[in-house]
């Protein structure tokens, strides 16, 4: 399953960057997810109304995946891995990893430098190969 970090769908929404095409096409499949932070921070950003049903009918057409109780334990082992080793991780980073992690899933993000320190997350990438 491949889930879409907020930046991607952002893309999408605009019509141009790196995730635009790749949401495209990972839309065209039927089976596009994302995050109920994605989702948050998708509609935290919205200014008009047009912008807000546009957000909505992307929304529709995606599976949300929610913040659950092995997401959140995920999360915390993800934390606690990366201060071990002197690193920072963003709350909303480390769940949003966390949910991918639990649900086997493929992140798409432009910030891969946010993600790729997590060793069980896997991260897809934006060409179209």
């Amino acid at each position: 399953m491949m889930i879409a970090d907020s930046d991607v769908l952002i893309d999408f929404l605009r019509g141009k960057g790196d995730g635009a095409e790749r949401v495209r096409l990972e839309l065209a499949t039927g089976r596009l997810a994302t995050t109920v932070l994605s989702v948050y921070e998708l509609l935290g950003g919205v200014r008009t109304s047009r912008e807000e049903q546009r957000v909505a009918t992307l929304l529709d057409a995606l599976t949300v995946l929610p913040l659950d109780e092995a997401a959140a334990r995920e999360a915390a082992s993800i934390r606690r891995s990366l201060e071990r080793q002197g690193q920072k991780l963003a709350t909303a980073d480390s769940l949003i990893a966390a949910i991918c992690v639990v649900n086997r899933g493929v992140l798409l993000t432009r910030n891969r430098s946010h993600f790729e320190r997590i060793p069980k997350l896997t991260l897809g990438t934006l060409s179209e190969r």
